[in-house]
């Protein structure tokens, strides 16, 4: 299960705070949350502090809004917890995401 917290600022900003598992179920949601939501925003901001987990099919969702948001301002992920930052160090993820 996965819940997505969405906020929008005044300056284009896009936060979204993901609680959950990010995986092969789930994913589809999210992705076509963000496909929706991507459209003004300048700036994404991803909080995982309560992302338990993510898979394969996670990954390739913050890759595509990788690449979208490299053309608009860029994507952050913030409060990455220990087990979802060991699956991106593994992946090599680390080298291609921002991660703060």
């Amino acid at each position: 299960m996965l819940n997505i917290t969405r906020k929008a600022e005044a300056d284009g900003t896009l936060t979204f705070a993901l609680e959950g598992r990010l995986d092969t179920i789930t994913s589809p949601d999210f992705e076509a949350e963000l496909k929706n939501s991507l459209g003004g925003a300048k700036a994404l901001v991803l909080d995982l502090k309560k992302l338990e987990y993510i898979s394969s099919a996670g990954l390739r969702v913050l890759l595509t809004a990788q690449k979208t948001m490299s053309r608009k301002g860029g994507m952050t992920l913030k409060n990455v917890g220990e087990t979802v930052m060991e699956i991106l160090e593994v992946t090599g993820f680390t080298d291609i995401l921002t991660i703060e």
